[in-house]
């Protein structure tokens, strides 16, 4: 039997919906209040932690750091019952909360608490952007992924048949689209975050306590 896995801040409907062994949790079911049992991956919002955020919060006047207690809430679990954590890379919450910053040349970065931090671009996993990515994992096996660092404006012999964000923009019609499209896991990284998480020896380990 396959591993039940919870996926937390999710998209509705998104790419963990309509899986065996996963238990979607999007902003209707308030992933907040996951009290276990499965180990998970989390997607909490990033709004409030992204290089963007300064922009928003003179914009918009919401404040840096101020997402309702989500990341908060997604590390907990986490650090509970095993798995993966996912926000953009230079996401300010890792220095808030005191993970481990990621090497930019690949591998994992480990803490002093079990825990170990990566760098990972998405647009290795079938994104038509590079979306680059931190993880934080918890409690499971720390796997080889598709490590590598692609310039800004890089062209389509970095990014492959796509190109950089720029040339896609050009031909998908600009940050809209883009916006809707960095928003999605492709399903190769979704598979690779949720093996990740199927690892889990958190449970097992608190069984024995």
């Amino acid at each position: 039997m396959t591993r039940t896995i919870a996926a937390l801040f999710v998209e509705p409907d998104g790419s963990y919906y309509g899986l065996d062994d996963v238990d979607p949790w999007d902003k209707d079911r308030d992933a907040r209040l996951y009290d276990g049992p499965h180990p998970v991956v989390a997607h909490p919002p990033c709004a409030r932690w992204s290089r963007l955020a300064g922009f928003t919060e003179a914009r918009f006047g919401l404040k840096r750091g101020e997402d309702g207690g989500c990341f908060a809430a997604a590390l907990e679990a986490v650090h509970r019952f095993g798995g993966v954590l996912e926000h953009p890379a230079y996401s300010a919450a890792w220095s808030h909360f005191g993970l481990p910053r990621p090497l930019w040349h690949g591998g994992w970065t480990l803490d002093l608490h079990s825990g170990a931090s990566c760098y990972v671009e998405q647009g290795r996993y079938g994104l038509p952007v590079k979306k680059a990515t931190w993880l934080y994992a918890y409690g499971v096996d720390l796997v080889e992924l598709r490590w590598g660092h692609t310039p800004d404006g890089a062209g389509a012999e970095a990014n492959g048949p796509w190109g950089g964000l720029e040339n896609w923009r050009d031909r998908w019609g600009g940050s809209g689209g883009h916006h809707g499209v960095t928003a999605t896991t492709p399903p190769e990284f979704r598979d690779e975050l949720l093996a990740m998480a199927r690892t889990s020896h958190r449970l097992k380990a608190r069984a024995a306590a």
